[in-house]
């Protein structure tokens, strides 16, 4: 689904100096299934969740996303990838509080342009996290977990082929965190979707079908374990 060839990111600091975030990564991302980039806070993780997922460039090195080449592609043309083919789930869930949960998806399907029935789907999504006696509820009103279903459920609502989750679990306790990556197991079973998410949490490890260290900005072989 996704492959880097020798990634690398350099972000200019202070002084005329530069950080080397990224150095020489390459990987594959293989379609429907779970690929986990594990890291400490710092590692570089994140960084290349944003380079693959079209929200930031390399500095050097190729991306390569369903076979065709985005490194070097326009502002506009990673905002259509992004609006197209792309979800995300983020740290912290980022519901618009005043907008109850059936309305937070659908804004979504707006902002993507979804060109399909609306409604039909916004309830599918939410009955297929669960929360479909949940939709007129506000955010507030929502346990942590059930929150982000509703991000999760906002994710796939425009029927992306990639879904990239960042830290998705970081909030939740142990039992919720392993029900979000069940929930993960089936969207790609039911939905065919592919998801790449970050995480440093040593016990989720074993869902993931590919697992990439990263350490310092480096892909760390399992050689190196």
């Amino acid at each position: 689904m996704i492959e880097t060839k020798n990634v690398c990111r350099v972000f200019p600091i202070a002084g005329g100096e530069s950080f080397q975030a990224l150095k020489d990564i390459s990987i594959n991302i293989p379609k429907q299934k779970l690929t986990i980039l594990r890291g400490k806070s710092g590692s570089g993780k994140t960084t290349l969740l944003n380079i693959i997922g079209a929200l930031d460039a390399p500095s050097s090195g190729r991306v390569i996303f369903d076979g065709e080449d985005i490194t070097d592609i326009s502002d506009k043309e990673r905002e259509q990838l992004r609006r197209e083919k792309i979800g995300f789930i983020f740290q912290s869930v980022s519901l618009i509080p005043m907008m109850t949960v059936y309305e937070n998806v659908e804004f979504a399907l707006r902002l993507s342009k979804y060109k399909g029935d609306r409604k039909k789907r916004v309830e599918e999504c939410l009955h297929l996290v669960g929360l479909g006696k949940r939709m007129q509820h506000m955010p507030q009103e929502l346990s942590g977990g059930e929150q982000q279903r509703v991000a999760i459920a906002r994710a796939i609502a425009h029927q992306p082929q990639v879904i990239f989750a960042d830290e998705p679990t970081a909030e939740l306790d142990t039992a919720t965190s392993h029900t979000v990556i069940r929930m993960f197991k089936d969207l790609i079973e039911k939905q065919g979707i592919t998801i790449v998410m970050t995480t440093h949490d040593m016990s989720l490890m074993g869902a993931g079908d590919v697992v990439y260290t990263i350490e310092d900005g480096c892909l760390k072989q399992p050689t190196d374990e």
